[in-house]
């Protein structure tokens, strides 16, 4: 592990990795949609409408589990000093808010045939709209300070005081009385749900997540490479700022 601590090792990873896990991610969500559209059968009571079920789902996992990375990336940051830590929590904030806003346009568009509107201030409904806002607010901080070892500090407070949303998300449904649906599918008894519509549900998931770490591996290159451009940018200035002294050669 303390390979991944030296950005050059890290770039030599995801080189090998990107095309992988972008090619298991293609081929997986292509299995995935074609068990959705052509395998998966319609639900007794919602119908078609089940179907969005398999977007919303893996979107609403995504969009936690790129919090859960930021939350580990944070104590990187805050209590090993990794270099690299806070370019892979940089990077995941965009990316989960990305599918927490497919969770939530999913969710509101599936809600308005079976609850007879786009929005309630159900608890896990409320609670997944409060994990986009610190999204967009660890996002709009990073931007805000200037000086990125301090951006980095906050940022890392800040997600690990956030992190209490989580479990409020997972188990809103089992505190309050709420409009969704206990857990159907991570469950001590097994699972509640057919396994004609649980598989599709699974490989839509895994190949989601294979979709977020190729992006996310894309997304801390990218940030790697810009950090050493500024610093390549600004040892460039600062040589050009240097006094320069003239030489003179002895008369001969």
């Amino acid at each position: 592990m303390l390979r991944f601590a030296n950005p050059s090792f890290v770039l030599r990873f995801v080189k090998r990795a990107i095309p992988i896990f972008g090619v298991l991610s293609a081929v997986l969500l292509a299995v995935g949609l074609y068990l959705v559209f052509f395998v998966a059968p319609a639900d007794y009571q919602q119908g078609e409408t089940v179907r969005i079920m398999y977007i919303h789902v893996p979107a609403a996992w995504l969009g936690m589990f790129a919090y859960m990375v930021m939350s580990s990336a944070a104590l990187g940051t805050l209590v090993w000093r990794h270099p690299v830590a806070d370019a892979a929590q940089k990077s995941a904030a965009p990316l989960g808010a990305m599918f927490t806003f497919i969770c939530l346009v999913t969710g509101s568009l599936w809600g308005k045939p079976m609850w007879g509107t786009y929005w309630v201030w159900d608890a896990r409904l409320t609670s997944m709209l409060v994990l986009l806002l610190i999204y967009l607010a660890l996002i709009a901080l990073w931007r805000t300070i200037e000086e990125p070892q301090r951006a980095a500090r906050v940022a890392a407070v800040m997600t690990l005081v956030g992190l209490v949303n989580i479990p409020i998300i997972k188990f809103s449904v089992d505190w309050w009385n709420t409009l969704h649906q206990p857990s159907s599918v991570f469950k001590t008894t097994g699972p509640a749900i057919y396994s004609s519509m649980l598989w599709p549900l699974l490989v839509m998931a895994v190949g989601s997540t294979c979709l977020f770490v190729t992006l996310h591996m894309m997304s801390i290159r990218n940030e790697i490479l810009r950090r050493r451009l500024d610093r390549l940018t600004h040892l460039a200035v600062a040589a050009g700022d240097a006094p320069r002294t003239a030489t003179f050669e002895p008369a001969r």
